[in-house]
């Protein structure tokens, strides 16, 4: 009889989709566009300063002011979904795509429950999660534990794809940066809707891969306590770009070349040394350690073929006082089985914060 290590089978679907998914002429390269010219020496040096060596930690978020209509609403919960204005400044403004410039978001509530006595978790999107579907899913059976959930359609997916974008491959290395800062922009803009103009009780942020990178700094950025639950979550973009299974959907040789179009002829190994030291920015133990890190739980698969355990101890290193969880699983499966870990791990970051005081 033949034993099998269910392990080693969890790593090998991961490596069997990442193939299918990267390997074949399915669809381009991530980055076939190249490295983003000036647009990637802007956002290196935004991102510099967010680290808390730069700043005096944790500069006030701009509020947004989503415009609602409702999609559907029954006896006991109510679907809306909103738009608003990025909050982004005007330098990086006027990098992002003009699609990416009006941000939408679903909101999922309970009825009848006052928001003081309700949390609210803000979802953030993985890679290739262009809808809302998925993580209204995953926040849906919280309604009975009186959390609500607000989905985020990031920047550069769902509607907010840009024209000559395909799928989920980012044209320039600039792109993914963008992102990101725009992405942390708008969840802490959520946030402090919910906080100030809602009212509501305790607050979350969460997401899966890429939306658990995101969840992770916007929850160090945010100025109160937050539960911050990154699931599946590398502690920075170099492990997925550099190491893990994304990095056969990389354009190294379109890196390359535009880099030598810039007089730096380079090997493909400077290349990656180069964007390594890019997506270095990306790195959340680099960023301020979040107000109350118990509330801080990194959900992880045992077995998984993008992001490697050492990547995720690092940030509960970084991180003192929060908690890591392992599912057994590779990356693939987990995001299909594990929803209920996600839940759970959601209802106790939350129970560690303690409520808002009620105005009197």
């Amino acid at each position: 009889m033949v034993t099998v290590n269910v392990g080693t089978l969890h790593y090998v679907l991961d490596h069997v989709y990442g193939a299918f998914m990267h390997r074949t002429k399915i669809s381009p390269l991530f980055f076939s566009g190249g490295w983003g010219g000036s647009k990637l020496e802007l956002l290196e040096r935004m991102i510099k300063q967010l680290f808390p060596e730069v700043v005096g930690q944790n500069w006030p978020p701009t509020l947004v002011k989503p415009v609602w209509n409702t999609v559907w609403e029954t006896k006991t919960a109510c679907l809306r979904e909103g738009v608003f204005r990025t909050p982004c400044d005007e330098q990086l403004l006027s990098a992002l795509p003009p699609e990416c410039h009006n941000a939408r978001v679903a909101f999922l509530t309970p009825k009848f429950v006052p928001p003081q006595k309700m949390a609210c978790v803000v979802h953030l999107a993985g890679t290739g999660d262009h809808t809302f579907e998925r993580r209204l899913r995953l926040g849906g059976p919280l309604l009975k534990e009186n959390i609500a959930t607000m989905v985020l359609e990031s920047p550069f997916y769902g509607q907010r794809r840009p024209m000559m974008q395909f799928g989920s491959k980012l044209l320039c290395v600039s792109d993914l940066l963008l992102l990101g800062r725009a992405t942390i922009e708008e969840a802490r803009g959520l946030l402090h809707w919910l906080d100030s103009e809602e009212g509501f009780g305790k607050m979350g942020v969460c997401g899966l891969s890429m939306g658990g990178v995101h969840a992770a700094m916007v929850g160090s950025l945010y100025p109160t306590p937050v539960a911050t639950l990154p699931f599946l979550s590398p502690h920075s973009a170099v492990v997925a770009f550099c190491e893990g299974i994304l990095q056969h959907a990389t354009a190294w040789e379109a890196l390359r070349e535009d880099l030598a179009a810039q007089k730096a002829a380079m090997t493909l190994e400077e290349v990656r040394e180069r964007m390594r030291n890019v997506l270095s920015l990306t790195d959340v133990t680099r960023f301020p350690i979040p107000k109350n890190p118990d509330a801080v739980i990194f959900v992880a698969a045992t077995d998984d073929g993008y992001i490697p355990k050492h990547s995720v101890m690092e940030l509960q290193k970084a991180w003192p006082g929060s908690e890591v969880r392992w599912v057994t699983g590779g990356h693939v499966s987990s995001f299909l089985l594990h929803n209920g870990e996600f839940r759970r791990a959601i209802v106790d970051g939350l129970n560690r914060l303690e409520w808002k005081e009620s105005p009197s």
